[in-house]
């Protein structure tokens, strides 16, 4: 193993993050579930009725600005920056999420802003837009229509005159079960980060609340970084990933499925995959079904390792943390298909950073944001076990062999010769360059070699754009295709069933109308809709009034 271990000396600890941790085995019993996340503590009558008072009032502003700016595209916009503060207020209140006593006070000022906010709103001023330091942002999310809230870092020396854009990285939190919306937007009204990147913005996606930013989660970093990109200059080739505990595993998650599209990527502690991690966290032995073990590939890292050769990645952990597990499989991973990881270890701590060490991470990470992102690097390296992630810089894969299991494509270009591809598990793929990028400008007929049968491809066009659709006819052989005439019904990217595309994006769920013919069956499916309805709000901070809307109407 070619790992690049690295210690740092120095004995003092510069910062502590939530450690992941579950309840082990017994919580493989439906019975034993917890609720996530927990009850909270009793509102006192007098807190409540002031904080009712406080949300009805701030509720008839946001109605009220709803009507003036309906024609004013502009400012409606920025209503979701107030909506957040009624929402996680409300939310608090009505599912019992106080946790804290101090939560009552954190309450209050949250309305306080809000209103504030509202007001300025009225006559058309929004002063938050051009504040530095913490700044607490909203969107409308297109998967439910929820307001989202996310928190932002702007340096002092960000400008908001001129075209300079700034360098951006994504900080995913550790766990929390009582990271309500409320404490969120607490802390990042209060509290600075764990990092501070040389001039640049930190991104902190709240990741519908505490799930490591899966499904629901990991649109929520795509709709904040594009709401982000409205009012704020973001260098695209100066993006990073990063997160610690189970942020650190969020940070595996989006390094190997999005490769293309960050500078670098620094994962700290978490966990990277499924089996062994429950081994050695918890001493529990999994005993998978089919299906599931299927399903693992999604979640396991360690089987997209290969994507990292094109995403510069530095891994961190304690070196007494239980959770340097996740960063020592990923080092065998990345191993066995020639990619040697470099991670850096915190002598003598256990979950916690050690400034030596971060100091490091930080030194390295300037030097490759400074040289930004490679946008058509010469090799890409693509594999994937699902079309939801069908996609590495130049190189698409449109259509699997077999779903869900292994598809790689290792392309290379080469002028003036062309572009040389080796592909496995494959039936459809795509080479894609955009305007003024493809570097076969001048070869006149291109030729594509994949899997050693050579094939003849489109000229490059004026603006320097290329791209040509390869698909493999029943005999195995290869063919040039226009991508276009296929209208047979197949998984495509986005469109590949509930398993790969669930909470991704606006959906409805409609119960059985009239009376079923086995009225238990009736019983459970009206249970399982109001449960799934639940489960939404809970584990995604979502809007679930839509659906309560259609499964009535449908039972009417």
């Amino acid at each position: 193993m070619n790992a690049k271990v690295i210690f740092l000396t120095g004995a003092v600890v510069l910062m502590a993050a939530m450690g992941a941790w579950a309840d082990g085995p017994a919580d493989n019993k439906a019975e034993n579930v917890r609720r996530i996340p927990p009850v909270g503590m009793e509102v006192p009558k007098e807190t409540e009725t002031e904080l009712r008072a406080g949300l009805a009032e701030l509720g008839g502003k946001i109605n009220d600005l709803k009507k003036s700016l309906a024609k004013e595209p502009k400012w409606l916009d920025l209503l979701p920056d107030v909506e957040i503060y009624h929402k996680a207020v409300s939310y608090a209140l009505d599912y019992q999420e106080f946790h804290r006593k101090g939560e009552f006070t954190a309450a209050k000022t949250l309305l306080e802003t809000g209103s504030k906010r509202a007001e300025d709103l009225k006559v058309r001023k929004a002063p938050w837009l051009m504040q530095k330091g913490l700044v607490v942002r909203g969107y409308r999310s297109r998967i439910d229509a929820s307001v989202q809230p996310y928190g932002l870092e702007i340096p002092e020396s960000y400008s908001f005159e001129g075209s300079a854009s700034s360098r951006l990285d994504f900080w995913f939190h550790g766990r929390g079960e009582t990271l309500s919306e409320l404490s969120f937007i607490n802390q990042r009204s209060r509290s600075k980060g764990k990092i501070k990147p040389p001039n640049g913005i930190v991104l902190h996606p709240y990741g519908r609340y505490s799930n490591a930013n899966k499904f629901a989660g990991e649109v929520d970093l795509f709709e904040a970084l594009d709401h982000a990109r409205k009012y704020y200059r973001i260098d695209d080739d100066r993006i990073l990933v990063r997160g610690f505990s189970m942020g650190g595993a969020a940070c595996w998650q989006f390094a190997v499925h999005f490769a293309d599209q960050w500078v670098a990527a620094q994962p700290g502690a978490g966990f990277s995959e499924t089996p062994d991690f429950l081994r050695t966290f918890q001493k529990e032995t999994l005993t998978p079904t089919p299906w599931e073990k299927t399903l693992w590939h999604w979640y396991d890292c360690t089987d997209w390792a290969i994507n990292l050769s094109n995403c510069p990645t530095i891994a961190y952990s304690g070196e007494i943390d239980k959770q340097k597990q996740a960063a020592d499989i990923m080092v065998k991973a990345m191993d066995q298909v020639g990619l040697d990881l470099v991670h850096i270890i915190g002598p003598g701590v256990a979950h916690k950073f050690h400034p030596d060490s971060l100091a490091e991470i930080e030194s390295r990470l300037a030097i490759i944001a400074d040289k930004g992102r490679v946008r058509t690097p010469r090799v890409v390296r693509l594999t994937t076990w699902t079309l939801k992630y069908n996609r590495m810089n130049w190189v698409t894969i449109d259509e699997m062999s077999e779903h869900w299991k292994r598809a790689q494509v290792d392309a290379e270009w080469e002028w003036p010769n062309g572009v040389f591809v080796k592909a496995e598990g494959v039936q459809a793929f795509s080479l894609e360059f955009d305007p003024g990028e493809c570097p076969l400008d001048g070869v006149k007929v291109p030729v594509v070699e994949i899997n050693g049968q050579g094939l003849e491809a489109p000229q490059v066009r004026s603006d320097r754009s290329w791209k040509v659709h390869f698909v493999k006819t029943a005999k195995g052989k290869w063919q040039v295709d226009d991508g276009k005439s296929d209208s047979s019904l197949k998984k495509r990217h986005n469109l590949q069933g509930p398993i790969d595309d669930a909470f991704m994006d606006s959906f409805v769920m409609v119960a059985p109308t009239g009376e079923a013919m086995n009225s238990k069956v009736g019983e459970w499916v009206k249970k399982e809709m109001d449960h799934a309805v639940t489960h939404w709000r809970q584990q995604f901070r979502g809007d679930a009034r839509g659906w309560l809307r259609i499964t009535r109407w449908t039972r009417n």
